[in-house]
């Protein structure tokens, strides 16, 4: 950097003729010949702090109870950061000083980089001499007594020494009596040959606790049997040796067992096993290799079965998905109930009395149905008075007791510590996020790349690799999904209440980041080195000023009060800040400060009542996402364009009272230069104007479009444009108005991964023969038609043509009487919603038409008066609404007993 800083500085020295100018510049090439030496130390800085994260790695794969330990780690973070803030101001201005060539500013400026500079430096020499120190309380304080592991954490590890699981009585296993019925008929089906079952979800969901009480009740039906926990930490040969031993028993097994490898260890197995029917427990696999790796021991095995525990869903895989079984945390009824038996183990009915009730639902329902976290705290409580205050008192301060509790902690950490660095931070950062709040995928997504825990990989983007760490932690049973979309990504995910109490427990140990209410927030400015702050519970109208220098991120979601003191003081004392989320939030209006914000990166205002934006966002170079859908912003500031950076936006606006419910959004007018945002790959919603279509043509990186207000004259050059893109995957078309008709020959999209289309307004004559719906059809997933009049039946038209459709919308159309599915129609269609179709009186379903469907949606259309024809063939059906139709539809419903046919729904509303 250096190198390019002096560069621009001889260029701008060759045309200067003012002496105190050249004195000044003389001055600062001095400045920026040490930088030379300064990134040299930034280097050896970087060097020293990974060999010191090398060693908390090493420490931190358990949870330790050194107090002293815990502190040096935290040392090591907080100087950790403090050389990413010095790095990330460093590169700034090296970069600005590149850019930079208005000699008429540049004695200002030239003064303004010898201070900066100076500041650089100086922070680097405090930053050496506070490694140095840290490196010397290391030599002082960790010994290797301070290193011992966690005693509950390692009773969890090693629980593969006993020579058998504990036994589980029937009555302990509350609300999982299916499943123990479930597991039970597995182990005597038909299959003759040996068999895998899996039992999968996230830690304290009671794997161990159902398989232990099978196995001890019917491994006496098994000539060989064997119990195995294998953890985190195993090696194959010892896993092997003590299944050996398990099988043959201690006085069976050859002298030499310790001296035999694994493929002698293997064959000693087989002989062991030949001919007889075993049952064979590998508890708490976390990887697919541990299986793998064995399975040739159990090959040939006569109604053989393999029970294998997991948290991992991609362990679960080994199974046949028909011997699959993924626990699910217990319903409010059983959950109280093992709560009761729990606490009131001594009471022969275990009734919980009348006056503790209402807290003690309270208290199961803040488990969230989790077993280990109910037993906890019904073992705790077991021994204490049965009084209200007590148990109130219990129930106030439960967050902290669950998540300090040794043995829930030392379950959940298991999870946490099997994970890679930048999983520990996608994972952590989740819990700011909260209490049960649905967390969208493409949000998080751009937070995650805004914060640098992503980067991207061979030809996948920094959005898809972060992606990939949401399917992971999904797939860790750490993150629970919420919805899907149409191609089966997770929509929504959320965060159950004791994993996110964990997390936020150990974000605040690794100086990661807190969560605080209002009162908290009071207290925040006595500590300087926060560094991601959530807030909830803020007071409307209350100012608040904090100063908060190591600030990195504020995730205020519905909480910022509508005083612009609280932000400010934000704004002007946090200089690092990288991220700002502000969604549904009260504030009226942004501080032109933002701009001095160098390395702002995410800017989130959905919802908020702002009204604009001030110009000097165009200083923001490092902003990645700007968003500002559904707030009262107008117009984008002119210089937008020049944050060259951005990858994300989306903008637009409600529309008001006064327009039509055709569009009840509207889009933003697109910036002068929108060609110049070469890195955009979002960009949600903007007014079609007549050069759009040559500012298109230049964005070649973008996947999302949503166009506003097309009109019938432009929409051939729009559509060429977007036909040309090569990533296109989301594309959303909105005419004008409900009159204009727009013709869609000219939608020929070469991208194969678009497989979102929504198209509202008017079309022209036969748009349902044009390419878009016949020969792009077979990449569409999601397609939702609104506004338009069809006289034909597009149920009937689309079906040939959308074999891969997942959901399809019908919004206000005018089309044929009678709706026809035909017969093995929409083979993948999930969600089918029909609505406000005028006329139609009459929807008939043929045979196998919609195999797969889960959701189906018939609102307002008040001329259907009959019962839709072969709607009980629909047997994956789980919601069926069937509302505001005609006065005389419910009677027919009713004499048709479809209640009684259709029992296997969910939810029904007629």
């Amino acid at each position: 950097m250096a190198e390019a800083v002096l560069l621009a500085l001889a260029k701008i020295g060759s045309v200067l003729a003012d002496e105190t100018a050249k004195a000044m510049l003389a001055k600062l090439c001095e400045k920026v010949n040490n930088l030379r030496d300064l990134e040299a130390k930034i280097e050896q800085i970087r060097m020293q702090l990974s060999a010191m994260n090398s060693v908390i790695r090493k420490i931190g794969t358990v949870y330790l109870t050194d107090e002293v330990v815990r502190g040096w780690i935290g040392e090591v973070r907080k100087l950790a950061y403090r050389v990413e803030d010095v790095m990330d101001k460093y590169s700034y201005h090296t970069l600005q000083m590149e850019e930079e060539w208005f000699l008429k500013k540049y004695f200002i400026k030239g003064s303004h980089y010898v201070l900066v500079f100076s500041q650089i430096a100086e922070e680097v020499v405090k930053i050496e001499k506070e490694i140095q120190n840290v490196i010397e309380l290391k030599k002082e304080w960790l010994h290797h007594s301070q290193l011992a592991p966690d005693q509950f954490m390692e009773m969890e590890r090693q629980r593969s020494q006993d020579s058998f699981p504990l036994l589980v009585r029937d009555e302990d296993l509350v609300g999982i009596e299916d499943n123990r019925k479930t597991l039970t008929e597995w182990l005597y089906s038909d299959e003759l040959d040996s068999t895998v079952i899996t039992i999968s979800g996230m830690g304290g969901l009671g794997k161990t606790t159902l398989v232990t009480n099978v196995y001890e009740r019917e491994k006496i039906n098994f000539p060989a049997s064997a119990w195995m926990v294998v953890s985190q930490t195993y090696t194959m040969d010892a896993l092997l040796r003590k299944l050996l031993m398990k099988l043959g028993g201690e006085q069976q097994v050859s002298p030499n067992i310790d001296k035999l490898d694994v493929y002698d260890l293997k064959e000693n197995i087989k002989q062991r096993l030949k001919n007889r029917k075993c049952l064979i427990v590998l508890d708490d696999v976390w990887d697919q290799e541990v299986y793998l790796q064995m399975s040739d021991s159990f090959q040939n095995l006569q109604a053989s079965r393999i029970i294998i525990t997991t948290r991992k869903n991609h362990v679960a895989a080994l199974a046949d998905p028909t011997r699959r079984l993924d626990l699910q945390p217990l319903s409010n009824t059983h959950a109280f109930d093992l709560f009761c038996r729990r606490t009131f183990y001594n009471k022969k009915d275990h009734t919980c009395p009348t006056d503790l009730v209402k807290v003690a639902t309270s208290i199961v329902d803040r488990c969230q149905g989790l077993p280990l976290a109910i037993v906890s705290i019904a073992s705790l409580l077991s021994s204490r008075p049965r009084t209200y205050y007590i148990w109130n008192q219990m129930y106030n301060q439960l967050r902290s007791e669950l998540s300090n509790n040794d043995h829930v902690r030392a379950i959940l950490n298991l999870s946490y510590h099997d994970l890679s660095g930048d999983l520990r931070n996608c994972f952590l950062y989740c819990s700011l996020f909260p209490e049960d709040y649905p967390i969208s995928r493409e949000s998080l997504v751009r937070l995650w790349v805004a914060e640098g825990f992503v980067v991207s990989k061979e030809n996948n983007t920094s959005e898809e690799v972060a992606e990939g760490n949401l399917t992971e932690l999904i797939h860790r049973n750490m993150l629970v999904i919420v919805e899907t979309d149409e191609q089966g990504r997770v929509s929504t995910c959320t965060m159950h209440d004791i994993v996110r109490d964990l997390a936020l427990a150990v974000a605040k140990e690794e100086r990661f980041g807190t969560a605080n209410d209002y009162r908290a927030m009071i207290l925040m400015d006595k500590d300087k080195d926060v560094r991601r702050l959530s807030s909830y519970g803020w007071k409307d109208n209350t100012s608040l000023k904090v100063k908060l220098p190591r600030l990195r991120t504020l995730v205020s979601l519905g909480t910022i009060s509508s005083s612009p003191d609280t932000l400010l003081s934000i704004l002007t004392q946090s200089s690092y800040l990288t991220v700002l989320e502000l969604q549904d939030s009260e504030i009226t209006e942004v501080p032109a400060s933002i701009g001095a914000l160098f390395n702002l990166r995410y800017i989130g205002l959905r919802r908020t009542k702002v009204r604009s934006l001030p110009d000097s966002v165009e200083k923001l170079l490092n902003l990645q996402t700007l968003d500002i859908k559904q707030t009262k912003i107008e117009k984008l500031p002119r210089g937008i364009s020049k944050v060259k950076k951005l990858r994300h936006l989306l903008a637009d606006r409600y529309a008001d009272e006064k327009q039509t419910a055709f569009r009840y959004f509207i889009g933003m007018q697109a910036p002068k230069d929108l060609s110049n945002l070469v890195e955009l790959q979002t960009l949600e919603t903007v007014e079609a104007t007549k050069d759009l279509a040559e500012q298109l043509k230049k964005l070649l990186q973008l996947r999302t479009v949503w166009i506003d207000n097309i009109s019938a004259a432009d929409c051939a050059n729009i559509f060429a444009s977007l036909s040309n893109m090569p990533l296109l995957s989301s594309l959303l078309l909105s005419a004008k108005d409900e009159n204009e008709a727009l013709c869609f020959e000219a939608l020929k999209p070469k991208s194969t991964e678009l497989h979102r289309l929504i198209i509202r307004g008017q079309w022209a004559k036969g748009t349902l023969q044009c390419p878009i719906f016949r020969g792009h059809g077979r990449h569409l997933r999601y397609l939702a038609l609104s506004w338009c009049q069809l006289g034909e039946d597009p149920l009937e038209m689309l079906a040939p043509h959308l074999p891969n459709l997942t959901n399809l919308r019908l919004n206000n159309i005018h089309s044929a009487k009678t709706l026809v599915l035909p017969e093995g129609s929409f083979p993948n269609l999930k969600m089918l919603v029909l609505r406000q179709m005028p006329n139609v009186n009459q929807l008939v379903i043929g045979k196998g038409a919609l195999p797969c469907i889960e959701g189906l949606y018939i609102v307002s259309l008040v001329d259907l008066d009959q019962v839709p024809h072969g709607i009980e063939s629909l047997h994956s059906l789980k919601k069926l609404w069937l509302v505001n139709l005609h006065r005389g539809f419910l009677t027919q419903w009713n004499k048709s007993g479809m209640h009684h046919k259709m029992q296997h729904v969910v939810e029904i509303r007629v």
